[in-house]
């Protein structure tokens, strides 16, 4: 089992995910104004502002017990959106992972890819048991990709948010190790 040390670039034919660099905050400052990411990405714990999330990014390329990649587009190599593997816990082997993408990246698998190459990597470089995550259960696009991918529902935490005055369901999902492997290639 290694840890998150390791801040490899994963290609794959729709997007090319690689370490965050300061530099990125900016793109990531206007994709987390969108409102469908506002909308369907849980609260952050602390204020955001440009200069923090810089700091933030920054800072990722060197943190120990995450992996934080930015989904970038092939040819042009333009910010996407995010992939994270975060919450890690060695002694189960398992960690949390969540995603967003900006408006420009979605609608063309790439969500779907990025996601795929990172819970991957988590399983076969890594050596996780189990990826789990949760999401808003009217998110049906992120769920769509999800399934996908192979993570199957393991709960529902009924009306856990107050949205826009609307209580909205949390769905928890996970995939494990052996559930990876039992895919077929096709599959994934």
């Amino acid at each position: 089992m290694s840890n998150f040390s390791v801040k490899p670039v994963l290609t794959g034919e729709k997007t090319v995910l690689r370490p965050f660099t300061a530099a990125d905050a900016d793109v990531i400052w206007e994709i987390i104004q969108d409102p469908e990411v506002v909308r369907f990405t849980f609260e952050p714990s602390t204020e955001l502002t440009l200069q923090r999330l810089r700091s933030l990014y920054g800072a990722r390329a060197t943190s120990p017990d995450r992996l934080d990649l930015a989904v970038t587009d092939p040819v042009t190599g333009e910010l996407l959106g995010e992939v994270v593997l975060n919450a890690w816990d060695p002694t189960a082997r398992s960690c949390n992972f969540r995603t967003l993408i900006g408006p420009r990246g979605r609608d063309r698998g790439i969500g779907t890819e990025a996601t795929r190459l990172i819970v991957g990597y988590g399983f076969e470089q890594l050596g996780l048991h189990r990826i789990g995550l949760d999401v808003y259960g009217d998110n049906i696009r992120a769920r769509r990709v999800y399934e996908k991918v192979g993570f199957v529902v393991e709960g529902v935490r009924r009306e856990a948010q107050s949205r826009d005055g609307e209580w909205v369901d949390e769905v928890l999902m996970g995939i494990l190790d052996r559930e990876w492997a039992a895919l077929s290639s096709t599959a994934r």
